[in-house]
């Protein structure tokens, strides 16, 4: 396994494997309600995206590129229990689909590669 980045977790979980998507906009949550978003590791640009919300709870956990574990998405995933980690550093972003583990069992969340 190969580390992708690392960020800031929100609350210890154990780790999680899924595959990461890019959700900017509400039409990337819409096509997900019809696909089902298990398995879905949610790669997020803005901390204050509300618009998962109808999402949160089938998600496997969430990639937050911005933020601290105070922001909206760091406080929803605390309350659904959704592993996440906030201000995540990557060199480069992986493509969607691509396997990936989040762990959050360390002082850092680490989102790692699964090949």
């Amino acid at each position: 396994m190969q580390v992708l980045g690392t960020g800031m977790k929100v609350f210890d979980a154990a780790p999680v494997r899924g595959r990461i998507r890019a959700m900017n906009t509400p039409d990337d949550v819409l096509d997900l309600m019809d696909e089902g978003a298990e398995g879905i590791v949610a790669g997020v640009q803005d901390a204050g995206a509300t618009f998962l919300a109808p999402i949160f709870h089938e998600l496997t956990a969430v990639v937050c590129f911005s933020g601290t574990p105070m922001s909206h998405i760091g406080i929803v995933s605390r309350e659904y229990r959704v592993p996440c980690t906030m201000a995540t550093e990557m060199a480069e972003r992986p493509a969607n689909g691509t396997r990936v583990e989040v762990d959050c069992t360390d002082a850092v969340g680490v989102v790692r590669s699964l090949g």
